[in-house]
């Protein structure tokens, strides 16, 4: 495929129209016409599998009968795809039952976050949102000694970037380093919108409403700020240079089962507080204009005013280049660890953890297995001072 042509192909355009739950007979009509189109399975199937939804396209391929379109060898692909999704989602909540026991056991309040919530939430436990781990909200008090209650229950912790960085631990990022048992991957997060904006956090937090997941109590965020958050988390991806159709099928899914929830005027004036206004509406003008999602007049005519000419390329981009595209302003995302980063001390601690990471955390991040070997990149990483410099520029 050509990934500097402006069109949208009809493999492309057949992979977005599938990214939904619900259809109705207009939509399975256009869908019906665009398979019996194409000419390039492989390249769907593959572009399904790097957009991590193919467990999705191969079950609404196969609940509209189009599956004798496809070749055996993309056919086998993406059913293998979808069986794979199934088992890992079970294995996810199995372990994700027991990681419950412990927490409820210690009275820490846990809620479901990104994949596993959406799949209880809207995707109704099928093994149809694929995920890699599992990701969870506790709060900054208490996310500390929910980590150290699953390390002492046999869980690992990928490696602290620094000693350093230990006193600043719920400072740094959104999250704390992954935990992992068994293949399981666990993520305990602390904040969500960022630095000034925690009070969102704090909203989405005690707002979630309860729900039981096998005898474990779990809760789950309310749909409009659970809409919004995932809108920061696609943006973020994208400043990294990278974006899913998954997470566009998440926002698509979200407001088909509950529009009038998230779709209203609070949106709005909560998405200019979590300062997420403008990336909102031009996510909203991609599901608009391409999944043909009806919103309401006065919504578009917002979307239309802010218009930004170069939404839909970015946008096309994307779709043909998932991920592994070089970050192309690491200075943003450096500055922005930095700003959400509370206080000039624990600012410090980062710069200097950052510079100087642990022995550990080298090997993995340089793969290499020698220690004096890692030692020689030490060096290398005082090219971060660069970033320190162009902190104390002006933005443009």
């Amino acid at each position: 495929m050509n990934n500097n042509k402006s069109d949208i192909s009809g493999e492309e355009l057949l992979l977005i129209r599938m990214c939904r739950l619900e259809f109705n007979s207009k939509q399975v009509g256009i869908i019906k016409k665009l398979a019996s189109d194409i000419k390039d399975w492989n390249y769907l199937a593959e572009l399904a599998n790097s957009h991590g939804i193919a467990a999705l396209i191969y079950h609404n391929l196969e609940k509209f009968g189009l599956i004798k379109h496809l070749p055996s060898k993309e056919s086998d692909f993406l059913r293998n795809a979808r069986m794979m999704s199934i088992t890992r989602n079970v294995n996810h909540y199995s372990e994700l039952t027991k990681v419950l026991k412990l927490l409820n056991e210690a009275g820490i309040k846990t809620v479901l976050l990104k994949g596993m919530a959406l799949e209880i939430l809207v995707y109704g436990n099928s093994g149809l949102r694929q995920m890699t781990d599992v990701d969870v909200l506790i709060s900054r008090e208490e996310c500390l000694e929910a980590r150290d209650l699953l390390i002492r229950n046999g869980f690992t912790s990928l490696p602290l970037k620094s000693r350093i960085h230990k006193p600043v631990l719920t400072y740094i990022g959104k999250h704390l380093p992954s935990l992992i048992k068994n293949g399981f991957s666990f993520e305990i997060h602390h904040e969500l919108f960022g630095v000034g904006k925690s009070n969102l956090t704090k909203m989405l937090y005690d707002e979630s409403t309860e729900n039981q997941v096998n005898e474990g109590k779990i809760f789950i965020p309310k749909p409009q700020l659970f809409f919004l958050y995932l809108i920061k988390h696609l943006f973020l991806h994208e400043k990294n240079n990278e974006s899913q159709l998954r997470l566009y099928t998440d926002l698509v899914i979200l407001i088909e089962r509950f529009g009038e929830q998230i779709i209203n005027t609070d949106l709005i004036l909560l998405s200019k507080e979590a300062g997420v206004y403008n990336t909102l509406l031009y996510k909203l003008e991609i599901i608009r204009d391409l999944w043909k999602l009806k919103l309401p007049g006065w919504l578009n005519k917002i979307i239309d005013r802010e218009h930004d000419p170069g939404t839909r390329d970015k946008f096309i981009f994307f779709l043909r280049n998932p991920k592994n595209n070089p970050v192309t302003d690491k200075t943003w995302l450096y500055r922005n660890n930095l700003r959400e980063i509370p206080g000039i001390h624990r600012k410090l601690l980062y710069i200097l953890g950052d510079l100087f990471p642990s022995i550990n955390w080298m090997k993995k991040r340089y793969n290499c297995r020698s220690t004096l070997k890692v030692l020689f990149y030490y060096p290398y990483r005082l090219g971060k001072l660069w970033y320190l410099i162009k902190l104390c520029l002006p933005t443009p």
